[in-house]
């Protein structure tokens, strides 16, 4: 994945107003950069909007840009976090990627982003 399809983003409707959007991506997929297999999983995106929202059609296109992409877990959900803050600017963001198992072993992996923390991972 070369370029990353571009995130569009909506004005929030209720600015002054905290509510938390969940967005869960049941379908998602990678490649393991080990062994070449495709990995499948769900990512669930929980955010407090504070200007912005992220229109969901883009974000299924930048979810798919990972598809063919060889990476670890924690370095994909933290991409994810990365990519989605820069753009949208949230008061708060959680990102959890629930993996399925794998050899036997199944993955989680969770981090949040706040304006008044920064990065926190769980």
């Amino acid at each position: 994945m070369s370029e990353k399809p571009k995130l569009e983003l909506f004005d929030n409707p209720r600015i002054g107003r905290d509510y938390t959007i969940t967005i869960k991506c049941p379908e998602f997929t990678s490649v393991c950069p080990k062994t070449g297999q495709p990995d499948f999983g769900t990512i669930i995106i929980e955010y407090i909007p504070d200007k912005l929202c992220i229109e969901l059609k883009s974000l299924k296109y930048y979810m798919q840009g990972f598809r063919n992409k060889g990476i670890f877990y924690e370095a994909l959900t933290n991409e994810i976090l990365d990519d989605l803050t820069a753009a949208a600017g949230p008061k708060w963001m959680k990102i959890t990627s629930q993996f399925t198992p794998r050899g036997g072993i199944a993955t989680d992996v969770c981090v949040e982003f706040s304006k008044e923390a920064g990065f926190r991972s769980r």
